[in-house]
C-alpha cells in the first residue's frame, strides 16, 4: 500500500482525533499569537525567529491535518518528531531557569517528550504499511 493512501493500519479516528486536534489546536493558536512567540524565540537565542516561528508553525499544522486523514503518514509522523526535537530544547530550557519558570517549562519539556513519543508510534504505524 502507498504512503498517500488510507491505511488498513490507520490508527483508530479517536485516537488521531485526541492526539492531532490538540496540536491542530496549538498550531493554529500559534498563529494567533505569532509575535508573542517570535519574542520567546528571539529571547531564547532562536536565529531568525520571525521566518522560523510561522514556518515551524505552519508544519506543524500541516502535519497534524495529514495525520487526522492519515495521508503521508510517516512524513507527517516525521515533520511532528522534527518539531518538537528542534523545539523543546530550545524553548523549554528548564535547566537553565528558577523557581516557578523552572518548574512550568520543566512540565511543557516532559509533555513534549510524550508528543514526541505519540509521533513515534505514528510512525511505527504508518511503516507497517512498507
Amino acid at each position: 500500500m502507498t504512503d498517500s493512501s488510507s491505511s488498513k493500519t490507520a490508527p483508530p479516528v479517536l485516537a488521531r482525533l485526541l492526539y492531532s486536534g490538540v496540536l491542530v489546536y496549538m498550531s493554529v493558536d500559534g498563529f494567533r499569537h505569532n509575535e508573542t512567540r517570535v519574542e520567546i524565540a528571539r529571547e531564547k537565542g532562536v536565529p531568525i525567529p520571525e521566518v522560523l516561528v510561522p514556518f515551524t508553525t505552519g508544519m506543524l499544522l500541516v502535519a497534524n491535518l495529514l495525520l487526522l486523514v492519515w495521508r503521508f503518514p510517516k512524513f507527517a509522523a516525521g515533520a511532528v518528531i522534527v518539531f518538537f526535537v528542534g523545539t523543546t530544547p530550545a524553548i523549554h530550557n528548564f535547566w537553565e531557569l528558577e523557581g516557578e519558570e523552572r518548574h512550568g517549562n520543566k512540565i511543557n519539556f516532559c509533555k513534549n517528550l510524550a508528543l514526541i513519543g505519540g509521533a513515534i508510534a505514528l510512525l511505527d504505524e504508518a511503516a507497517k504499511d512498507d
